[in-house]
């Protein structure tokens, strides 16, 4: 369930027309920061009011935090797994379907 703020809550802006100084997430996520916290201050309104974005003080934006060498660590590791067959043992240079189970060599061996 989504929450719809009410546009006489923010100020609200055409498609294209936000001032400066106010980006969206995607624009944050882009430049290396996020929303630290902060609250959206303003809102752009397109297709009729259908969509929205969400706006956020660039002045007000933390740097994005970075991942630990064991949280590194951590993720190759659950990577690695996603790409190793259960059957055979094979680590696999694509993911291991969830459906099979196992490598699409030891799917074809198998009865269907």
């Amino acid at each position: 369930m989504t929450t719809v703020y009410d546009p006489t809550e923010f100020a609200t802006y055409p498609y294209r027309l936000a001032p400066d100084g106010l980006a969206t997430r995607r624009q944050l996520r882009a430049a290396g920061l996020r929303p630290g916290g902060h609250d959206p201050v303003a809102q752009i309104l397109w297709r009729r009011g259908k969509r929205v974005a969400y706006l956020y003080r660039l002045d007000l934006a933390a740097p994005k935090r970075t991942a630990t060498p064991a949280q590194r660590a951590a993720i190759a590791k659950a990577l690695r797994a996603r790409r190793t067959c259960r059957v055979c043992g094979d680590t696999k240079s694509y993911y291991i379907p969830r459906r099979y189970g196992c490598c699409f060599d030891c799917h074809e061996g198998s009865p269907s």
